[in-house]
């Protein structure tokens, strides 16, 4: 039997324990404000089922740090149960999130189910597909931050990750990467030979207890 995850958190993918999508509902206190997030467990979903501790430190790291949504156009790779992404359009930021197009109906419920009662400050978060590397060129340059939670986990994704990265930050975006630094799935590669290749990369955060590193990024000048 496959697993994916980590030591804590460990599913197996053998689709036929996975016949019957079971849901757990979850209120996360984040930037400030509770968010309720239904994580959908089954056969089609896989790692965009739980909510992963990435993710969730990406969203402590911006509120410590204070981060200013309103007005910013944001958009997520990966975006998963859309944790993130909810969070930053609550307080006001033009978002995007985007996954894989199987997921994109739990991305959907979970932005429903957490429109603030007074409306969204913007615009409620679109959902769109995004296969890395194959339709990114579909998708604007011009974002203010570009954001990914838990993302580097498969090595064959990384160049094609890359190439969306580049794309998506070329009109000076923002690119915050909260991770893992699992090495069995090699992401200290990732972040110490490949993202420095067209990017300026600063390690802003790192939890040793969850071995979570975030960093922010912008691409280099000379990239095209």
């Amino acid at each position: 039997m496959n697993y994916f995850g980590d030591e804590d958190n460990t599913f197996p993918v053998d689709a036929c324990l996975f016949a019957d999508t079971f849901s757990q509902d979850t209120v996360y206190k984040l930037m400030g404000q509770d968010v309720t997030i239904k994580q959908y467990f089954g056969a089609n979903l896989g790692v965009a089922a739980p909510v992963w501790e990435a993710a969730l430190q990406l969203c402590r790291y911006f509120e410590e740090h204070h981060m200013e949504w309103s007005g910013k156009r944001v958009i997520e790779l990966g975006a998963g149960t859309g944790v993130v992404g909810i969070g930053a359009a609550r307080l006001g930021a033009d978002v995007t999130l985007t996954d894989l197009p199987v997921t994109l109906p739990s991305l959907e419920a979970n932005i429903c189910a957490n429109m603030p009662s007074s409306g969204w400050p913007s615009c409620p978060p679109a959902v769109l597909p995004l296969s890395w590397g194959e339709d990114h060129k579909k998708f604007s340059s011009d974002w203010d931050l570009v954001l990914g939670a838990d993302i580097i986990y498969l090595p064959e994704t990384y160049p094609l990750l890359m190439e969306t990265l580049v794309h998506l930050c070329k009109s000076k975006a923002e690119l915050y990467l909260s991770s893992k630094m699992r090495k069995e799935h090699e992401a200290p590669r990732f972040f110490e030979e490949l993202l420095p290749l067209r990017f300026n990369a600063q390690l802003v955060h790192r939890d040793d207890n969850q071995n979570i590193n975030i960093y922010r990024a912008s691409l280099k000048k000379t990239s095209s």
